[in-house]
C-alpha cells in the first residue's frame, strides 16, 4: 500500500500497513535542510505515520541531528571538469568503453522532454523483462504510465539520449537538487540487445559532461551498496566510472508507539535485509540462475 501527500511543500510517500513508513519522493533527489520542521508538519498531517526515514545531505557526513540513525551509503562522484575526470578519474579500460558506442556510430546528447522520448523509453522498457539478474521493474508498461513516471520533476531534470539513427537505444534522467550543486541518476537504461556498443558507458560521459557544463559538483549513482551485499558487478561497474562509496547517516524517526518498537526490533528494514549476507547470496545466485534459464538471451554487460 502506498500513499502520496504533500507535507510542508515536500511531496512524501507513504508505505506499508502493519508499519507505516514515510520518505521524500524525490529521496536521493532532494534533500531536507530542517528536518525539524517536516517532522512536526508530518505529526499533524492527520495521517498516520509511525516511522519517518531520511537522508543527511552531502556533502556533510558526520552526524548532525539526535535521532536515530543507521550508516547508508551513496555512489558519488566528484566533479570538478570533463576533462579531469576523463584524464585523472577513470582509467584506460573506462575510456576506451566510453569512445566505444561513438565509433560504432552511436551519437550521445541531450534531448527534450517529448513524446519520441516517451515512446523511445517505452521500447527500451519493453524489450527484456530481467535486468541485472532480477525481474525489471518497468517491464510491460504502457506508454500513458511511462509518461507519467518520466515526467516526475521535470523542472530540475536533465534527459541525455544514445541514437542509432534516429532510433533512441538508451537514456539517462538526471535530476537535480534544490541547490543545483548535486544531480542524480534516476534513471540509466540502454537496450540489452546494442550491448555490444557500451552505450551505458558512453552515458555516463555525457552525464558528466553535463553536470560539469552547469557547475554540478556532485553526481550520485544510487548506493554503492545494498544491506550486506558489499561487492557486485553493478558496483564495480561505478568504482572503475570513478564513483567512490560515502557513508552517510540515514535516520530514522518514530512518530508512534508502533514506529518505535519496529526501529527497537529491526522490522523497519526489509525482510531480505535481514537475512545474513551468506543466505542472501545464495538466494541471488539461484534467482539469477533461474532466470538465466528461462530468458537466455537478456544478460546484460555492465
Amino acid at each position: 500500500m502506498h500513499t502520496l501527500m504533500k507535507v510542508c511543500e515536500r511531496e512524501i510517500r507513504i508505505h506499508g500497513t502493519l508499519l507505516r513508513t514515510a520518505r521524500l519522493e524525490a529521496e536521493k533527489y532532494q534533500f531536507l535542510d530542517d528536518p525539524c520542521l517536516l517532522v512536526e508538519g508530518l505529526k499533524q498531517c492527520g495521517t498516520r505515520i509511525d516511522l519517518f526515514t531520511f537522508m543527511q545531505k552531502l556533502p556533510d557526513t558526520s552526524r548532525k541531528y539526535d535521532y536515530p540513525i543507521e550508516w547508508d551509503n551513496l555512489a558519488v562522484l566528484p566533479i570538478t571538469t570533463f576533462d579531469k575526470w576523463w584524464t585523472q578519474q577513470i582509467g584506460f579500460k573506462a575510456r576506451n568503453k566510453a569512445k566505444q558506442a561513438e565509433k560504432k556510430g552511436i551519437v550521445i546528447r541531450e534531448v527534450p522532454f517529448d513524446d519520441a522520448l516517451v515512446k523511445g523509453i517505452c521500447e527500451i522498457y519493453n524489450e527484456c523483462p530481467v535486468r541485472q539478474g532480477r525481474r525489471f521493474p518497468h517491464y510491460g508498461k504502457d506508454i500513458g504510465t511511462v509518461h507519467r513516471d518520466e515526467a516526475t520533476f521535470l523542472e530540475s531534470s536533465i534527459f541525455v539520449g544514445a541514437f542509432e539513427g534516429d532510433k533512441l537505444i538508451g537514456f539517462v534522467k538526471l535530476v537535480q537538487d534544490d541547490t543545483r550543486t548535486q544531480a542524480g541518476l534516476m534513471n540509466i537504461v540502454s537496450m540489452v540487445r546494442h550491448r555490444d556498443k557500451a552505450t551505458t558507458n558512453a552515458l555516463i560521459a555525457q552525464s558528466v559532461r553535463s553536470c560539469a557544463a552547469r557547475g554540478i559538483s556532485r553526481l550520485v549513482y544510487s548506493n554503492f551498496a545494498y544491506g550486506e551485499k558489499q561487492r557486485s558487478s553493478l558496483s564495480d561497474f561505478k568504482e572503475r566510472n570513478g564513483f567512490q562509496r560515502i557513508n552517510i547517516p540515514r535516520y530514522y524517526v518514530p512518530l508512534t508507539g508502533i514506529g518505535w518498537a519496529a526501529w527497537r526490533l529491526g522490522l523497519h528494514r526489509r525482510a531480505v535485509e535481514r537475512l545474513p549476507e551468506p543466505v542472501a547470496a545464495k538466494l541471488r545466485a539461484l534467482r539469477e540462475a533461474w532466470y538465466d534459464r528461462k530468458f537466455p538471451s537478456v544478460r546484460e554487460a555492465i
